[in-house]
């Protein structure tokens, strides 16, 4: 049973998601929280498997409020959930540590999936705001110098497995691309995060687009 903790300032919303999740025979909403701060001390109680996390809220906003849970518990999944679809949002929600970003209009069945998706250590981004976020990265020119330093740490073949990550394969997909075993994707993602300290996959494909590894087209 995946445990989640919806997080958000409109009541309707928390009772929606709530309904729709709690409908679902492998997740169980346990907790709700109306803003950032008591988001974080939720949290730190019921220690949810995936939180679902609004980005505009009082008192402490989303990506605050992710920060502080990741920062607390490195195994923490946060899944943001905005009517934004803009580029500064994402951008600085996975930066803040989220494992995924979905948007507010998904179906009940892609909110499902997303919750398993992220719940199961693989990233998670709406397709639309994947090919957003390669052209934001592509449009500031210059790579970040810590993240191209750090790729000559990488194989060959785990640079190769690191771009497909950014493009949102997951690691069946990663394996029937590279025509490889599943679980030898699982360690090359493994030896990837290690190699350059990162927390999960979603880190990973942040560190990708940074280092200019994926652009518009790849």
């Amino acid at each position: 049973m995946i445990r989640v903790l919806i997080v958000d300032d409109q009541v309707m919303v928390r009772e929606g998601f709530s309904v729709l999740l709690n409908a679902m025979p492998d997740i169980e909403v346990v907790g709700e929280a109306v803003d950032g701060r008591q988001a974080v001390r939720k949290v730190a109680e019921l220690k949810p498997d995936v939180v679902l996390m609004d980005i505009r809220m009082p008192e402490m906003n989303g990506l605050d409020a992710t920060r502080e849970i990741v920062a607390a518990d490195a195994e923490a999944k946060v899944l943001v959930l905005t009517t934004f679809d803009l580029d500064e949002y994402v951008y600085q929600a996975l930066r803040a540590g989220a494992s995924g970003f979905l948007l507010k209009d998904a179906s009940a069945g892609q909110l499902a999936e997303g919750v398993r998706i992220v719940a199961s250590g693989e990233a998670l981004l709406a397709p639309t705001v994947t090919k957003r976020l390669i052209s934001e990265f592509s449009r500031l020119g210059t790579p970040r110098a810590p993240a191209q330093e750090r790729i000559a740490d990488l194989t060959e073949r785990e640079t190769e497995v690191l771009v497909l990550v950014a493009q949102g394969l997951s690691n069946g997909e990663i394996a029937a691309h590279l025509v490889v075993a599943e679980s030898t994707v699982k360690t090359h993602v493994s030896r990837i995060l290690v190699k350059l300290g990162l927390r999960d996959r979603t880190q990973a494909a942040v560190f990708a687009y940074e280092a200019r590894l994926v652009t518009p087209g790849a």
